[in-house]
This record gives structure tokens, sequence and C-alpha cells, in this order.
């Protein structure tokens, strides 16, 4: 199963998870975060986390792949440290499942 899990981040950030059996996919711009979800995408990846970091700039790929059961796309912190993306996505998933922010998420 964990090679079925596949990790997208700066190569310090997800090392660990290389040592444990994930499949991991170093990258260093929004281009190559992209690039990288396409491919998983077409090998059937059915889970994917990504770094908070790494997600900068690309977060759209997560809105082509909301609808759909599989892959699930989930932003993790990464060496940086946490963005606030993972939390930002948690809230519009809830908002658009029940209708209302009841997590206070909202920025707008």
């Amino acid at each position: 199963m964990r090679g079925d899990i596949a990790v997208i981040g700066d190569s310090d950030s997800i090392i660990g998870f290389k040592a444990v059996g994930f499949k991991t996919v170093g990258v260093s711009s929004s281009a190559e975060v992209i690039a990288a979800v396409e491919r998983l995408v077409k090998e059937k990846c059915p889970v994917i986390f990504i770094t908070e970091h790494a997600l900068e700039g690309a977060e759209h790929i997560m809105d082509n792949y909301r609808d759909h059961s599989i892959p699930a796309i989930i932003p993790i912190p990464g060496r940086f440290g946490k963005t606030g993306t993972g939390m930002r996505n948690l809230g519009k998933n809830v908002e658009r499942a029940i209708g209302t922010d009841i997590l206070g998420l909202r920025s707008d």
C-alpha cells in the first residue's frame, strides 16, 4: 500500500517518506508540482501528499481534482512549516459539504 502513496515536495521535506516506502517526487517549482500530479494521476496513484510550500502557486491543481474520488490530494507541512493551505482547503470542503463555514477559516 505504501507504494500507492506519493509525496511531492522539496527533497529535504520528502526524504523521510522515501525511507518508509512512499513514492516521492522532488520538485522546485509550481510547474514541476503540476507535472508531477498529472503524471501520478495517469499512473492511477490514489493518494498524493504535497507539502504546503511546494503547493504555493499551484493550488489550482487541487481544484482540478476536487470532485474526483481518486486521487485524494492532501497538503501537508514540510520543512518550511505550515502555510495554512491545508486548513483553508479543509474549510472549503466543510463549507461545500454543509453550506456554511462552521470552522471560521474564511479570510474574506
